[in-house]
């Protein structure tokens, strides 16, 4: 089964993992929020696996008119669709890098680790390096430098290069988490966005064994 974001977020909680402030809601219109604008709108169900592909994700909401106009836009691509199991999700944005990091449970090795980066160079190029969890910090600095785009988060352009610590840290986490947590077979962090400060999860998708 999918966890639900509530529940993902308890877990990533629990590992003491950063994600951003977020509200959850079923509404399809609200009159206030307390997160600090600009926002971003998106859905949480277990009948949609790539939220993005349908739509159903809105960045850069700079009002409550913003959100309200999108909300209703969601509401209708969810009825055409026929999904009535889902959340509204409202999150603060967070600017960088995007990367992805994710674990899949193998019946052979055990739990693998992936990282790489996000957006176009994982879906087009591929760029991504594997490790079987436990990682050590090294392991982790590794997999971070092996990547073909490491310029890019070493300051491409005088670009601010990304807290490579901050994702050494994480990339030990989602270990800490697949060698502890056994009922967990997949996680998907994605994005993941990183800059010269922190590296925080916008997005979890985990599959968990039925218990």
């Amino acid at each position: 089964m999918q966890l639900s974001q509530k529940e993902a977020q308890t877990l990533l909680k629990k590992y003491k993992i950063d994600f951003p402030k977020t509200e959850i809601f079923k509404e399809n219109y609200i009159k206030r929020t307390d997160l600090k604008f600009p926002l971003v709108l998106k859905i949480d169900s277990p009948d949609i696996i790539h939220k993005s592909d349908m739509g159903l994700v809105f960045t850069g909401l700079k009002s409550l008119h913003d959100i309200n106009q999108n909300l209703r836009t969601s509401a209708t691509i969810l009825k055409m669709h026929k999904i009535e199991d889902y959340n509204f999700q409202l999150q603060e944005t967070i600017t960088g890098d995007e990367i992805i990091m994710g674990m899949k449970r193998d019946t052979s090795f055990g739990p693998v680790i992936l990282f790489g980066l996000g957006g176009i160079f994982v879906e087009v190029i591929k760029d991504v390096s594997m490790r079987i969890a436990p990682l050590t910090k090294t392991m982790c600095i590794e997999m971070i430098d092996s990547i073909k785009g490491i310029k890019i988060l070493e300051g491409y352009r005088n670009a601010k290069p990304a807290n490579k610590e901050k994702l050494a840290e994480l990339l030990m986490k989602l270990s800490d988490i697949s060698i502890k947590e056994k009922q967990i077979q997949e996680i998907d962090f994605n994005p993941v966005i990183v800059n010269d400060k922190k590296a925080v999860v916008v997005d979890a998708r985990i599959i968990a064994e039925n218990v």
